[in-house]
């Protein structure tokens, strides 16, 4: 797509001043980096010193599959569900914003992939968001490399779906009033998931036992979108509650990050935020992570328990990390405003 050298001037102007950047509407790289790596630890010894000898990269490439949302018109739908829109002429639902019975709502919406297909057609679920259809599928995919002892595809499934089942469990991820875009409060996505735990995550105890073998994952997944649905109402109300209270010019902080200067919500504001949600955000992290180990647990026992021991030492193929920074290289390039392309 051609762009004239005004409107990217514009565009750059704007991600200077309101810190636009490439971790918006994720958990942010921290945490989703967190997730992963404390994931590692709920492991059985069978199964943990293969994950520990490749925590590096379950760590580094638990944030793939936001990369790829560049590379891959696909990717996106991946990382959310709007509940709402796939209850258009039910009356559980009468407003963009608010709950009004989410069991209803939500236990409405087929849990079979060809079921909800048949019912809403593939482009209507790719445009409501697909994933807790995605996560079971990388489930499948996980229990496959497993099932084969390929490094490369334990590694790579490994990291993306705890990318994607930490995604579930962030209650902004699973609402159409995703940004609060319906309830002026926009900028509230990131502010929940990326500047609340990077402020104060180092805090937080992500200690949360051992991986449970999951023997209905379809349903363990849905669970999770349910309690993110419900989540939604308090995390937009209470910030709506402490704007109206909290002294404006107090709100926002100049900050900087690297070599940008970004707006951010203040520390003051951010505190306060955190202490009104009494630990959401902390809580939420932690059934991620549990999660996570609990779906590579339940995949290898799925496959078989094969002995990862043959394989605990074999490092990812030359060819993967080659593929990997291909794909690096060229999300930078489109970064860059390169080959005509914008963020």
């Amino acid at each position: 797509m051609k762009i004239t050298k005004k409107i990217l001037f514009c565009f750059l102007i704007f991600i200077l001043v309101f810190g636009i950047n490439n971790d918006c509407f994720s958990w942010g790289f921290w945490a989703h980096k967190k997730i992963n790596h404390q994931a590692v630890f709920t492991l059985p010894a069978e199964m943990l010193v293969f994950y520990k000898n490749h925590i590096d990269y379950i760590t580094k490439h638990a944030i793939d599959p936001d990369k790829r949302r560049y590379l891959n018109k696909n990717e996106n739908p991946r990382h959310f569900i709007n509940p709402e829109r796939f209850c258009a002429g039910l009356q559980i639902h009468n407003s963009k914003v608010g709950i009004t019975n989410p069991n209803q709502l939500i236990d409405s919406i087929p849990r079979n992939w060809s079921d909800a297909v048949y019912k809403y057609s593939e482009d209507s679920l790719k445009e409501y968001g697909i994933v807790p259809w995605y996560i079971y599928e990388m489930l499948g995919r996980l229990t496959a490399a497993f099932k084969e002892r390929n490094v490369d595809k334990i590694l790579k499934n490994s990291a993306d779906i705890g990318h994607y089942i930490a995604d579930a469990h962030v209650p902004l991820h699973c609402t159409e009033n995703y940004n609060g875009q319906f309830t002026n409060q926009v900028g509230i996505h990131a502010f929940w998931e990326s500047r609340i735990p990077e402020l104060f995550g180092d805090k937080y105890d992500f200690f949360v036992g051992n991986a449970k073998y999951i023997k209905d994952p379809q349903t363990a997944i849905w669970k999770v979108i349910k309690e993110s649905y419900i989540a939604s109402d308090s995390v937009l109300k209470f910030e709506k509650i402490l704007n109206d209270k909290f002294p404006s010019d107090k709100k926002f902080s100049i900050e900087k990050r690297g070599r940008k200067t970004i707006k951010a919500y203040s520390y003051e504001y951010s505190l306060a935020y955190s202490n009104m949600l009494g630990g959401m955000v902390e809580r939420r992290m932690r059934a991620s992570i549990l999660m996570v180990g609990s779906l590579w647990y339940t995949a290898w026992v799925n496959a078989g328990q094969p002995d990862l021991s043959i394989i605990e030492n074999k490092e990812a193929s030359l060819e993967l990390m080659n593929q990997l920074k291909l794909e690096e290289q060229e999300r930078k390039k489109i970064n860059n405003g390169e080959n005509g392309h914008t963020d």
